[in-house]
């Protein structure tokens, strides 16, 4: 077998029969909840724009490492982004619905030459969750249950195989975690970025936070 036919291996071989039997639950499935997954899937990624937003209004009187790590988290999700555009561009998986000649679907199947493998939904909501987590755990735990969510929802309205999802969490993952954890080390840039003209936007930190209102950091209490 050579390389080119390893990687256009038809993936039904591997899954299609869960992805068969998971397009015939949703075929069954009440009207309006297909209808709240279909909502779900197709604008969904902006709720992980939304909780970035309130992970920075959070992390404007947290340390200059936490709010950081929010400012990055649009970044990693740019990086995972791309790193799973190259690999969707050299497997050339051909979607499922297309494959199995599946017409049921919830979604009306990509168009030729949009592969399926892995799955860009669940690479973003993942690396989201990831930069989230480290930064907010409250709303990274809501991310993180998004992402979940996010990806079975590709699943359910015919558009990926559960091994694209599997996989693309995998590369959500593997490229967030280590960005998620140097982010912090730009916490020094944050901290003069807060004396400066920027310090409405990042705030002014916890010690700020703390001080009694009307009373300098670090004034001697009488």
């Amino acid at each position: 077998m050579t390389f080119n036919e390893l990687a256009v291996y038809d993936g039904s071989g591997i899954d299609g029969g869960l992805y068969r039997r998971v397009v015939g639950w949703a075929d069954a499935a009440p009207h309006w909840f297909n209808q709240l997954v279909e909502v779900w899937s197709l604008v969904g990624l902006g709720l992980f724009a939304l909780l970035m937003l309130a992970a920075w209004w959070r992390a404007r009187g947290s340390a200059a490492a936490v709010q950081a790590r929010v400012l990055a988290s649009p970044l990693i999700v740019v990086v995972a982004y791309a790193v799973n555009s190259g690999f969707k561009g050299l497997v050339e998986e051909v979607r499922p619905c297309d494959q199995l000649h599946v017409r049921n679907t919830l979604e009306t199947c990509p168009g030729a030459g949009d592969w399926s493998f892995p799955s860009n939904h669940t690479v973003i909501a993942v690396a989201a969750a990831v930069a989230l987590w480290f930064a907010d755990r409250r709303i990274g735990a809501v991310a993180a249950a998004a992402a979940v969510l996010m990806g079975a929802s590709r699943v359910w309205v015919g558009v990926h195989y559960p091994h694209d999802v599997l996989v693309g969490a995998l590369v959500g993952l593997l490229v967030a975690l280590p960005l998620a954890l140097a982010a912090g080390a730009a916490g020094p840039l944050v901290e003069r970025a807060r004396s400066g003209p920027l310090r409405p936007l990042l705030g002014a930190g916890p010690q700020a936070v703390a001080a009694p209102a009307g009373r300098p950091v670090g004034a001697r209490q009488d």
